[in-house]
């Protein structure tokens, strides 16, 4: 394929703290390779709509530290129907723009691949997502600043636990994939942990927290993973711990989108930084169709195919970690 000239990036979907490093990245390595560089606002919808905006190295200056994405990011129905993909090929067509380089999770790659078959348009993903939910990377862009919030959030809860013997339910994102939870939770000394991979059932939770009740424990944090199957809802499973375990008085947090936001962590920086200059050489050696990830410290590309294949494997090693320092 014709090495490209003219890159543009955008960011799609969820935002995650790191994004805004990640477009640095990717324009600043365009300058040095002495290439021109397109912001995209509003995700693939201004893709569709043509809301480009040329970008150099200073007008990427001071975003490292910044959550969210001044790109801004939006979902499109429109990029789903064919008419909206030949539009928006049409429009980077029309700019001059030969490559492109999207961040999001993956359901951004699905759509990038699908609009690469189509147009056979060189284009090339960073994941970013809190969930940590790509296949194909150790980590993604935005999961380590969302642990720490996470863990900073639990330690205040715990404070009032302590203080009126209260158990805590703390509700944390991950509908499909508990990394947040799992990590978190030992990250911030929690009894006991609630993924959607490991369905610990409702009698089993019951018999843990009874245990830690005869123990000598006057408090217990329990996070849950929003995707749990535990319950309806965490508000049921509080209800229901109520009802059979009288000892104890149940108050439930759901920390919700707080978990996106504030200043990414040096990670995640680190990560963003190391992710967009990868897009950027990946372009370069002719590859497309790829996201380029993490690996034991290395940068690596995998096929879009590869990555929406669906999360990493839950570390087992990590739950019984978990249930081992729990006691």
């Amino acid at each position: 394929m014709k090495l490209p000239t003219k890159i543009a990036v955008l960011t799609s979907g969820g935002d995650s703290p790191g994004m805004n490093a990640a477009i640095r990245a990717v324009v600043r390595a365009c300058t040095y390779y002495n290439l021109e560089c397109v912001g995209v606002y509003r995700g693939l919808q201004g893709l569709i709509e043509g809301d480009f905006e040329e970008l150099n190295a200073r007008s990427v200056k001071n975003i490292i530290n910044r959550g969210g994405t001044f790109l801004k990011s939006a979902r499109s129905k429109d990029f789903l129907t064919v008419e909206g993909r030949k539009k928006a090929f049409n429009n980077l067509k029309n700019e001059n723009i030969d490559a492109l380089v999207v961040i999001g999770g993956d359901g951004t790659f699905a759509g990038a691949s699908v609009f690469f078959k189509e147009f056979n348009f060189p284009i090339v993903g960073l994941p970013g997502t809190i969930d940590n939910d790509i296949n194909g990377t150790d980590y993604s862009i935005g999961y380590d600043t969302a642990l720490n919030t996470v863990v900073e959030a639990i330690d205040k809860i715990r404070d009032t636990a302590n203080s009126h013997n209260r158990l805590f339910l703390v509700e944390v994102m991950g509908r499909d994939a508990g990394d947040i939870a799992l990590n978190a939770g030992i990250g911030a000394g929690a009894e006991e942990i609630l993924i959607p991979e490991l369905n610990m059932g409702r009698e089993r939770l019951l018999e843990s927290l009874s245990r830690s009740k005869k123990s000598g424990k006057t408090s217990s944090i329990v996070v849950v993973s929003e995707g749990d199957q535990i319950g309806k809802n965490i508000f049921g499973l509080a209800e229901y711990i109520e009802e059979n375990l009288k000892e104890y008085e149940v108050r439930v947090t759901v920390l919700g989108h707080i978990q996106r936001g504030g200043s990414p962590s040096c990670f995640d920086r680190v990560l963003a930084s190391r992710l967009g200059v990868g897009a950027v050489d990946a372009l370069l050696r002719g590859e497309t169709d790829v996201m380029i990830g993490i690996v034991h410290n290395k940068i690596v590309s995998i096929p879009f195919s590869e990555a929406i294949k669906g999360s990493n494997e839950i570390d087992k090693e990590l739950i019984r970690v978990a249930d081992i320092i729990s006691i």
